[in-house]
This record gives structure tokens, C-alpha cells and sequence, in this order.
């Protein structure tokens, strides 16, 4: 990217490469993982004037997707297989599965398990090594300096630390989340 960018619509950002994992996983239960992941993106098939979904080409580049990011949804049932009856993490995976320059995640293993929160962590480092800019929100002080390069503290809205990860601690990003460190 490389520039000041300013987007009005969801549309506009993914048009850019940039994703967003909320919290609450953004997910439609009662659909596949495919069709999760191609949600609002959905790829067609044209004969003549007319256009329909081309189910299997998601299918198959959504499976392709799952196998890249080693995900435990067996890519041959991602079609089948509804997201709600899927581990968390997985659904995860199924939200930013596409290829994205930029991937914010907000507090991604929040209400995960411990196993799971592992794989959301595997996920990040897997992305990050791709060449994927994940910006990490969380208050969970081990993932952030299991996974993170650098570290940026906002306190009510301002700027209180931009480091690198190597010359911060834990508690010194708590001390300034809380108030208790003014500014570094």
C-alpha cells in the first residue's frame, strides 16, 4: 500500500486488501465455511446475459484456502459442513481466509479455548510470514508478545507507546494500558 488511504464502505477496504476480524467473529452459522469466506464476494459463472454462483469453483478455492492455512475443517467438507458446528478458530480462518495486504483482528482469541487460541496465534505468525500486515487488538499481554514485531499503546484515544516489541515487557504495556506508566 504505501499511502494514506481513507475508505467509506467495507467494500472499499477489502477492494485494497484490507480484512477485519471482529471479536464476535462476523460469521453466518447457518452457512458453509465457503460461503462464509465468499460472503458478499461471491464468485459467478456466465452463459450468455445470465450469471449464477459458481459453488463448486468456491468450494474448491475455499478448500485450497483451508489447506494453505492448515486449518482442522477437512477442506473436502468446507462446502458441507455449516461454520456454526465448527471450532472457533476455524472460524477465524474461514472470515480472513482471503488473500489480504492488511488483517485487523480485534481481540480474536478472546472467547476461544486454550487449543484454539494456539491456532489463532499459529494462524497470525502464518500471515505475518506470508508478507500480511495483522494489526493484533488485545488485552491478552502473552498473545500480543507471542506473535508481535511492535507495539502500540492507546490510552483514551491517544498515542502512549510505539515500540518494538524486544525493548518492551508485559507489564510494561499493562502499566501503560492502565494509566500507571504515563508515556514511554
Amino acid at each position: 500500500m504505501g499511502r494514506k488511504s481513507s475508505f467509506t464502505t467495507p467494500f472499499q477496504a477489502r477492494g485494497e486488501g484490507v480484512e477485519i476480524v471482529y471479536q464476535d467473529l462476523a460469521l453466518c452459522g447457518n452457512l458453509t465455511a465457503a460461503a462464509n469466506v465468499y460472503l458478499s464476494r461471491e464468485l459467478h459463472k456466465g452463459y450468455g446475459p445470465f450469471k449464477i454462483l459458481d459453488y463448486n469453483g468456491m468450494y474448491r478455492r475455499a478448500a485450497e484456502l483451508f489447506k494453505e492455512l492448515k486449518s482442522e475443517n477437512p477442506p473436502a467438507r468446507c462446502g458441507q459442513t455449516d461454520v456454526g458446528r465448527t471450532a472457533a478458530g476455524n472460524r477465524h480462518r474461514a472470515h480472513h481466509a482471503f488473500r489480504s495486504q492488511i488483517v485487523l483482528m480485534d481481540e480474536p482469541t478472546a472467547a476461544i479455548s486454550v487449543r484454539q487460541v494456539a491456532e489463532v496465534l499459529n494462524l497470525i505468525k502464518h500471515l505475518r510470514d506470508r508478507g500480511v500486515a495483522v494489526i493484533l487488538i488485545s488485552h491478552r499481554m502473552p498473545d500480543v508478545f507471542t506473535v508481535a514485531d511492535r507495539i502500540v499503546v492507546l490510552r483514551r484515544g491517544t498515542k502512549v507507546a510505539d515500540k518494538p516489541i524486544a525493548t518492551s515487557s508485559p507489564e510494561e504495556v499493562t502499566g501503560l494500558i492502565t494509566g500507571a506508566i504515563e508515556r514511554v
